[in-house]
């Protein structure tokens, strides 16, 4: 392909966003990038120094000792911070429970930008997040915005955290989704926002494989031009 194309997925947590952008990404021989899972990372190297988030010091200290990269496996995305494999890690629930304060740092979400801009220049990419579209890739060819009813969403969540973190309860895990929904769309910087020209997908109702011919079908006319 002459030109490189690049599909954004945004939406609300646990609207099955990374699972379109895998499925989507396998299907099209496109690279995959979680951009969740940068700020997870983060959050967690934040976490085990103890770094003060409203200490813009110690946060930007602390970013320019932050090393991330992506590998994939069989279609799947690990991510390794300071070159520790902390995929799992990343998706429990102290991480969880403070990734959208951390998201929402400005120098944060600034270092991150730019990484993620970078790995667009020159590849075929699917990327997910919350302000790919609006934010990262404003001129991106194809931009979804995903969403889905608060309480399958929960249930999702669950259902992927409980065989690694059994303790954890479906209440506990919906409060969490809604603090997060609040977090992401009312932050100063680059807030949770569908972008203008992005298509909605609610995914409440419709399979995995229905969302990805959903999003294929979108994606197709400008494979024909490239």
């Amino acid at each position: 392909m002459s030109n490189n194309i690049v599909v954004a997925i945004d939406g609300y947590s646990s609207c099955g966003k990374s699972t379109l952008a895998k499925a989507l990404a396998k299907n099209l021989h496109f690279i995959y990038v979680d951009s969740g899972a940068m700020y997870r990372a983060v959050t967690l190297y934040f976490l085990r120094h103890n770094i003060d988030i409203h200490n813009t010091g110690q946060v930007v200290e602390a970013l320019e000792n932050i090393h991330l990269n992506f590998h994939s496996r069989d279609y799947e995305t690990h991510i390794t911070l300071n070159g520790e494999e902390v995929s799992d890690e990343i998706r429990l629930m102290p991480v969880s429970e403070n990734v959208s304060p951390v998201s929402a740092i400005r120098e944060v979400r600034k270092e991150m930008v730019a990484q993620q801009q970078r790995m667009g220049r020159s590849k075929n990419i699917v990327m997910d997040g919350r302000d790919i579209g609006t934010t990262v890739f404003p001129n991106a060819q194809v931009k979804i915005f995903m969403t889905a009813d608060p309480k399958i969403r929960a249930e999702r969540r669950y259902k992927e955290l409980m065989p690694k973190n059994p303790d954890v309860t479906l209440e506990e895990i919906f409060e969490n989704l809604a603090h997060r929904d609040y977090s992401d769309t009312t932050r100063k910087e680059s807030p949770l926002m569908r972008a203008e020209d992005a298509i909605i997908l609610d995914n409440t109702n419709i399979t995995p494989e229905q969302q990805l011919e959903f999003a294929l079908q979108k994606v197709a006319p400008f494979l024909k031009r490239s």
